[in-house]
């Protein structure tokens, strides 16, 4: 008969996969990708390089996971604020006032989710997280063409454009890791905005 795990065991299991998780998160914050090593990630947990192994087969999928479960706080963060009651351009513009917010006030974390060279697996992630983005900004844009709200457009693929220019926009800043948001926020507002083709929302 196969060995089967006990609830306490997966439980321990469960417990330590988080804390390696929860170390790769504040050593990404402040060193990017290139400072979650395995060694580092240890001990940044205080345990050992085996501990992780036993987690994770490898530096690869635990970078991988950690994309993931960064990327889907971001996700969540910016589908909220689609969600909003209002105009869509009014909606898609807080998402994407909403990404830009979280990604300057956290520049080293965003510029490793958005830009930093990293394995081929995350860059496959990568791909899954602007395709999310871009599913979210497509809905607004869709629902605005359908009520008249918005002219007539490809709304996936207004989308998909929107997605990209922002990122492309805020990676020098993030790079530099001093941008103001109070100069670059309002610029990726109107940006959106004349992307859209709708009326202009003020920054609030």
């Amino acid at each position: 008969m196969p060995y089967r795990r006990t609830p306490a065991v997966q439980a321990r299991l469960d417990s330590r996969r988080q804390e390696i998780l929860d170390a790769a998160v504040r050593l990404i914050s402040r060193d990017g990708y290139a400072g979650c090593t395995i060694a580092a990630i240890a001990a940044e947990a205080e345990i050992s390089a085996g501990s992780v192994y036993q987690s994770f087969s490898g530096k690869a999928e635990l970078a991988a996971v950690l994309f993931r479960a960064l990327a889907a706080r971001e996700v969540e963060a910016v589908s909220l604020a689609a969600d909003r009651p209002g105009p869509a351009a009014a909606r898609v513009a807080a998402a994407v006032e909403t990404f830009a917010v979280r990604a300057l006030h956290a520049p080293r974390r965003a510029f490793a989710l958005l830009a930093e060279p990293v394995d081929p697996v995350v860059d496959a992630e990568r791909l899954v997280f602007r395709r999310a983005f871009r599913d979210i900004y497509a809905r607004a844009i869709a629902e605005g063409v359908n009520t008249g709200e918005l002219p007539p457009q490809p709304a996936q693929l207004t989308a998909a454009a929107l997605v990209g220019a922002v990122a492309e926009a805020l990676v020098g800043p993030l790079a530099e890791g001093h941008a103001d948001p109070d100069d670059v926020i309002p610029q990726l507002i109107a940006f959106t905005q004349r992307a859209l083709g709708g009326q202009h929302v003020a920054h609030a």
